[in-house]
């Protein structure tokens, strides 16, 4: 991860004087480093004494974020055409708005920075964008400490559990990622506790996650001579089992950790039209540029997308794909 520049901390600043108003927002089903993002740059703005509503068009479906969920709305609060003009979007952890869900209101139109870490982003004026950077809440973080200073125990709390959950807590970072062990040592020694943040965002999980789990892995199947392990949850799955939480992350892990397994898919039909992918992978395969390909994005290791269609028809179409890497 690069250290933020003096010139990015400027123009962040330049686009926080520019604009009385803000609407923070961030992608829809977010996760930790998602709803972490947001509200750091909330701390932001409320230094600066700038109004801001935090938005995110959900679901909260993750068990470890449930708790954040009052402090977001869906809807945009009501402006008059002067009011908009003078309201700033700043937009986490994603840089298409696109991917900011069903929001209920006219999100476009707005002047915009994003603060993103995606390697698909295709953002390029006002914005801060490092695909190097493990989590967007490190981006965040470093905003803060130069803009504000040291944090609170409670915001760096928030800023160690974004990090923390995009890190996998420390397991997909490589030699090159030293200052990510930086940003998370100044957040420890401003009151951020690494083992309650951990319980946090590993524990908690509903029963129902369990039996879940144990049907998608009783499902799945492997291709492309074993280096690619894929699995589907349908729409029964999800109203026998679903409703309560998910926790995908547990099945990836136990997939990716298979001998010979170099890559995961795993689709859910969210719809009957319409379906959620994500897809993992260690070392070389990079399945941003697959899911790409469906209309997604992401992290070479980390990717994921929604798109129209039903898993009969899109997982061969996707498994092609692999074999064209693997």
């Amino acid at each position: 991860m690069l250290p933020i520049s003096q010139s990015q901390t400027d123009s962040f600043k330049a686009f926080i004087d520019e604009h009385e108003t803000f609407l923070v927002a961030g992608h829809k089903e977010p996760d930790g480093d998602c709803v972490s993002s947001a509200l750091g740059v909330s701390y932001i703005l409320e230094h600066f004494k700038k109004p801001c509503a935090l938005l995110n068009a959900g679901p909260f479906k993750r068990a470890e974020i449930r708790k954040f969920a009052p402090q977001f709305r869906a809807d945009i609060p009501f402006m008059t055409q002067a009011e908009r003009d003078k309201c700033g979007l700043i937009v986490v952890d994603c840089s298409e708005l696109s991917r900011l869900g069903e929001l209920d209101g006219d999100i476009k139109g707005f002047d915009t920075f994003i603060i993103d870490h995606h390697k698909t982003s295709g953002a390029k004026d006002n914005a801060i964008i490092d695909s190097s950077a493990p989590a967007s809440a490190c981006l965040v973080q470093q905003l803060f400490e130069a803009l504000v200073g040291r944090p609170s125990p409670e915001q760096a709390y928030t800023l160690f559990f974004g990090l923390g959950t995009d890190t996998g807590f420390f397991r997909y970072l490589t030699p090159q990622d030293a200052e990510t062990f930086r940003c998370a040592s100044r957040l420890t020694e401003c009151g951020a506790n690494p083992r309650g943040i951990y319980q946090e965002i590993t524990g908690g999980k509903p029963w129902s996650t369990r039996k879940l789990l144990s049907v998608m892995l009783d499902r799945a199947e492997r291709h492309c001579n074993g280096k690619l392990a894929v699995t589907w949850e349908t729409m029964e799955d999800t109203r026998k089992y679903g409703q309560e939480g998910r926790d995908s992350d547990a099945l990836y892990s136990i997939m990716i950790a298979t001998e010979g397994v170099e890559a995961v898919l795993f689709l859910r039909q969210e719809t009957e039209h319409s379906c959620t992918l994500g897809l993992r992978s260690r070392d070389e395969c990079d399945v941003s540029a697959i899911a790409s390909k469906f209309g997604g994005g992401g992290h070479k290791n980390a990717s994921g997308a929604s798109c129209e269609g039903r898993i009969e028809t899109l997982l061969p179409a996707i498994v092609k794909e692999f074999s064209k890497v693997l």
